[in-house]
């Protein structure tokens, strides 16, 4: 894997090949659990995708036998005595514009769980549009053994993947979820066997990245948008964002290449 960054302990790498941006979470030791330093290096590897024009598709997992397990607690100080830290700060600060980042990236995000997800990195990613998990992959929504509440928009994909039954189930008892149970909840896309996790996602992401770019941006647009809009202001949406399309050169490109009976060349725009 390429190593983009420059930081003395990289914490994110980043390897951009065929359109495919890959991010990998690089704590292992630690589950790949964030702290503020390695909350920078992500943001400055989304930047990447959000400003380079050849991604076409971006890749999320972990280094490791995890994914993510959320907030590292060592970098807490919850001692007695000591002062009450303000975890606020911390989502409005960090975990808030992450999660905004992603669902409004207007390029296609796979998310590949190859381990445990856990708190804010079970969100993230829920957060992806494709979540791919290896079949020893779990979720947990641990917040609840800690007095707190789930975050990083766990408390809104849950509800709105998997039903607000299986969402308080989730939350209030901090079970651990398999791949196979997130899969028939409808948590995620697909579970595959953890020695062809990196070959599925990376077939997939090499077809993204060939496909449509803006129009997927525009589909990702209009599916989270649905989660809050009522019939008639979804309606008018699609009718807005299909002007849109409609309008880009991937449109025409598509037409003339159905009505020639060859295969088209997106440049995703």
């Amino acid at each position: 894997m390429i190593n983009d960054t420059t930081l003395t302990e990289e914490m994110i790498l980043t390897s951009l090949q065929d359109g495919v941006l890959t991010i990998t979470l690089n704590r292992p030791e630690r589950l790949n659990s964030f702290n503020d330093e390695m909350h920078r290096q992500l943001s400055a590897a989304i930047k990447i995708a959000e400003q380079d024009e050849s991604v076409r598709c971006l890749v999320i997992t972990g280094a490791g036998r995890g994914f993510c397990a959320g907030q590292d607690l060592n970098d807490r100080n919850v001692a007695v005595g000591s002062e009450a830290p303000d975890l606020g700060f911390s989502v409005e600060t960090y975990y808030n514009p992450l999660i905004r980042r992603l669902t409004s990236l207007p390029k296609p995000i796979i998310c590949a769980v190859n381990g445990v997800a856990a708190g804010a990195g079970a969100a993230i990613a829920l957060a992806g549009d494709i979540v791919i998990a290896a079949k020893n992959a779990s979720f947990i929504q641990s917040f609840c053994r800690l007095g707190l509440v789930p975050d990083s928009g766990g408390s809104w994909f849950l509800p709105q993947l998997a039903g607000r039954a299986r969402a308080m189930g989730m939350a209030m008892l901090g079970d651990k979820i398999s791949a196979e149970q997130a899969l028939q909840w409808g948590m995620i896309w697909q579970v595959t066997d953890h020695d062809q996790l990196a070959a599925t996602v990376n077939n997939l992401a090499k077809h993204l990245a060939t496909q449509p770019t803006y129009g997927l941006g525009l589909i990702k647009k209009a599916i989270h948008s649905a989660a809050t809009n009522t019939l008639d202001q979804q309606l008018d949406l699609e009718r807005d964002l299909q002007r849109l399309g409609g309008r880009s050169h991937d449109y025409r490109e598509g037409v003339d290449a159905f009505l020639n009976k060859r295969e088209p060349t997106f440049q995703g725009k």
